[in-house]
């Protein structure tokens, strides 16, 4: 089910219907970043769509070059198909907004919302009720935290339309991802009835719906891969929305099956006869001359082969744990020349490209 970045520049989607994307992945597997390419690809066909923060990383800032962000909803980007280096649609640019969810803030805005304490709110605030609060109930603020995210998949504007096509959360870590979703579980302990419990109660319905997916970013390592397979469990268990998975950072073959298959043998004379037609044994013709010239070159190169071969065969066989997972999967390549703005447009073509949005 994997799907490259070669493939068609225009096909349906496979998360129609989808208005919530909650992006997770181990630690180092650019998470992030896919999914601020998430966002930049669902906005394309010309919609508006706001990307959440809720780790006070300010990694988004970051990722387009921005001051870091307030905790107020604000356009970042916009975005068309031909920026994705797609064909024209019919539609104009779309727009990014970004909101960096400020745990205190959040708080604060609950509190008045539902306890009217205005002022009363901000007198807790200097007297550290707010960090205390949320330190020792973490499920209060996860339950701010998902709240954000989920009235924003939910809210209109006054002529009754949504005020975002679809949403992307920059979630935790995969570790703590299904604690931080599932907030039911989280507050039983706190709150049986009242507003918490209600909040939460409404955020497991927006999670729980069609209308949200959790996608898993991984590498083709061991340690991600089945971070990745017992996140899906554990998210099913919890009777969460599975998405898809993006495999980043993928790295094109340089050698081909044949060559992966014969590297463990005898070639120094190949590699040293296919250095001196190229070349590398300087102006002599002599043999002997040649062979000296390129003999330094032969153990390294060797050595190189075998690492690739082996590097080859292990994401061969990480990409056949994550097939067993029968879910849409998704290939990223490797920047080399690190993301930037342009590299993160290019993310978001190949995302647009093989269906993820």
């Amino acid at each position: 089910m994997a799907r490259t970045p070669g493939q068609a520049d225009r096909r349906d989607p496979d998360w129609e219907g989808v208005r919530l994307h909650v992006v997770s992945g181990k630690g180092g597997t650019g998470k992030t970043t896919l999914a601020a390419a998430m966002a930049l690809a669902l906005a394309a066909e010309g919609g508006r769509v706001l990307l959440i923060e809720v780790e006070g990383r300010q990694g988004i800032a970051e990722l387009f070059g921005i001051a870091a962000l307030p905790y107020e909803e604000r356009r970042i980007a916009s975005v068309s198909r031909r920026q994705l280096g797609l064909p024209a649609g019919e539609g104009g640019p779309g727009e990014v907004f970004a909101l960096a969810i400020d745990t205190e803030q959040a708080l604060l805005e609950y509190l008045e919302m539902f306890y009217k304490l205005g002022r009363a709110g901000k007198a807790l605030q200097k007297v550290g009720f707010v960090d205390f609060a949320t330190t020792v109930a973490p499920g209060v603020r996860d339950v701010l935290l998902t709240g954000k995210a989920c009235e924003a998949t939910r809210r209109k504007d006054p002529d009754g339309r949504r005020r975002y096509d679809a949403v992307v959360m920059d979630a935790p870590p995969t570790g703590r991802l299904t604690r931080f979703l599932n907030v039911n579980a989280e507050v039983a302990g706190l709150a049986r009835i009242g507003p918490i419990h209600t909040q939460a109660q409404a955020v497991m319905r927006v999670l729980r719906s069609p209308e949200t997916a959790v996608h898993l970013v991984t590498l083709l390592e061991e340690m991600p891969v089945q971070e990745t397979v017992d996140g899906i469990a554990e998210l099913r268990e919890a009777k969460l929305p599975v998405g898809g998975v993006m495999v980043n950072m993928v790295r094109p073959p340089v050698l081909d099956a044949a060559a992966v298959a014969a590297v463990d043998g005898d070639h120094r004379e190949e590699v040293a006869l296919a250095l001196g037609e190229a070349g590398l044994g300087g102006r002599s013709r002599k043999p002997e001359t040649v062979r000296a010239a390129v003999e330094p070159l032969i153990d390294p190169l060797l050595e190189q082969a075998r690492e690739h071969a082996e590097r080859v065969e292990l994401e061969r066989a990480q990409r056949a744990d994550l097939q067993q997972l029968r879910l849409p999967t998704y290939e990223l390549p490797l920047l080399g020349e690190g993301v930037d703005l342009g590299g993160l447009y290019r993310l978001a073509g190949d995302l647009k490209r093989q269906g993820a949005a």
